[in-house]
């Protein structure tokens, strides 16, 4: 019977603590949970700068980009969070081995024979206001056509200036 008891409680507990994970910008990426009781908040009367570097690789070429992934989870981090879509400045600055994720879907399926799993995360990462350059660095290193990219991304004269400038314009630094 006591055995009973603890398994029927600890049941009842796990449900009171299991949610569901919410998408409020990035709809179909970057899934996240509400934490209300947290103690250390987002404060939504802050505008916030961030320039995001992007380097890592995709695990399988058929898989999202984990670091857009994370980018993405960022975003919606700060929109649970309250931070309005007018006080989040994003910028990725892609290079190195993540570069080969902005192939447009023909270039990357005669690379990988897959489409290209992350032409959604980039679409909804546009749409939310996210700006995305590569390092024109990378491209030419990697022989990649800048011709021939996901619509919408821009190439930068290289990574390394990008970051810098922006984080000379207050931009705080994080690298996926």
């Amino acid at each position: 019977m006591k055995t009973i008891f603890t398994i029927a409680l600890l049941s009842i507990a796990a449900i009171g603590y299991s949610q569901k994970m919410v998408n409020p910008i990035i709809k179909g990426y970057g899934g996240i949970y509400d934490l209300p009781d947290a103690e250390e908040k987002v404060d939504p009367s802050l505008d916030y700068n961030i320039i995001v570097e992007v380097v890592r690789a995709s695990e399988k070429p058929e898989d999202v980009n984990w670091a857009l992934n994370n980018v993405a989870r960022l975003m919606n981090l700060h929109a649970m969070s309250g931070v309005p879509k007018d006080k989040l400045h994003v910028v990725l600055a892609i290079h190195g081995p993540a570069a080969f994720t902005v192939r447009n879907n023909e270039e990357y399926k005669k690379e990988y024979g897959v489409d290209n799993p992350n032409l959604g995360i980039y679409k909804e990462l546009q749409d939310a206001g996210v700006k995305i350059v590569v390092c024109g660095q990378s491209l030419i290193a990697r022989k990649i056509d800048s011709d021939k990219m996901v619509p919408g991304i821009k190439v930068a004269s290289s990574m390394l200036t990008t970051m810098t400038t922006y984080q000379l314009k207050g931009y705080a630094m994080l690298i996926f």
